[in-house]
């Protein structure tokens, strides 16, 4: 009687090897079979997800620019906010956003940069920095209708008026925490032996600050105070509650003020067709400074 009897490979032999390297490459072919499909769903996924956004940008991006386009005219520029169905323009808004934006940087800008330059610099885990960073993120992440109603009942219901210094106060208060949050960053990122050397010349403290790791975190700086201009260029809620509106041309602070984003709110609600010409003009110009500031800051960014 006949029997056929199989064999094993010794240990150790070429046999055994060929066939361990054979189920080694099974597994490695069946982990990177199921990498690749992980891959594949997660990829898709972003792709999606990435073009939902766009989707909905370039929509936006092409109605401001199709419905903008077609309010601009050089009355735009020379001509106040008109009544109900009569020829005008945006001039006194332009004028008062401009003017609040640039007094809220300019007294929003150096408080944020000494801040963020003592939470590096000088106190970065003692309880006045613990503090100052809670209280610094409260305000990044508050709604700005709350900063708005807080400077109504500070300044607008103290004096019992409305007024362009209420405005710049409360988007000067968006800007701070923006600027300290990106000044912190951005000198922490400062290598510290740039700071041990300059130490080891006799430099002081101050100087040190001043004209080595500020000059070296200058883009991010930058960049961080762009980026706050670009956030308050188009708040409505806070001048609601502070400068409220002015149909008339103004340059005094201590009255209503007209400007972009409350008047755009204002226009765009109406029924008339005038009044909603030039909200979507109005919104033009915000979109296309907003964009510029942040194509500047990304170019900055770039470069350093």
């Amino acid at each position: 009687m006949n029997r056929t009897t199989t064999t094993t490979p010794p240990p150790g032999s070429t046999a055994q090897r060929r066939i361990a390297a054979a189920k080694l490459a099974e597994v490695r072919a069946t982990r990177y079979a199921s990498r690749k499909r992980v891959n594949q769903v997660a990829l898709t996924l972003s792709l999606a997800a990435m073009a939902f956004g766009v989707f909905w940008l370039i929509w936006i991006l092409w109605e401001t620019l199709y419905l903008g386009l077609g309010g601009l005219s050089t009355t735009l520029f020379t001509a106040s906010t008109p009544p109900p169905n009569e020829v005008g323009g945006l001039a006194n808004a332009i004028f008062g956003s401009f003017v609040m934006v640039l007094l809220a940087t300019f007294i929003g800008t150096p408080i944020g940069i000494m801040a963020g330059v003592y939470l590096a610099e000088y106190d970065t885990r003692g309880w006045l920095a613990v503090t100052t960073r809670f209280v610094n993120d409260i305000l990044l992440s508050a709604p700005s209708i709350v900063i708005g109603l807080f400077v109504y009942a500070v300044v607008v219901a103290r004096f019992k008026s409305f007024s362009g210094w209420a405005g710049v106060i409360a988007l000067a208060l968006i800007v701070i925490p923006v600027v300290v949050r990106t000044t912190e960053n951005m000198l922490v990122l400062v290598p510290s032996s740039l700071r041990e050397a300059a130490y080891a010349l006799g430099t002081p403290k101050w100087k040190v600050i001043i004209l080595i790791t500020l000059r070296a975190a200058r883009a991010g700086v930058i960049t961080g105070v762009l980026l706050a201009v670009a956030r308050i260029a188009g708040e409505t809620a806070p001048l609601l509650f502070t400068a409220l509106s002015n149909q008339f041309w103004t340059a005094d602070l201590g009255k209503p003020m007209a400007s972009l984003p409350v008047t755009i709110f204002k226009f765009a609600m109406s029924p008339y067709e005038n009044w909603q010409r030039l909200a979507w003009a109005g919104v033009f110009l915000i979109t296309v400074a907003v964009l510029g500031l942040n194509i500047l800051a990304r170019v900055m960014t770039r470069q350093k």
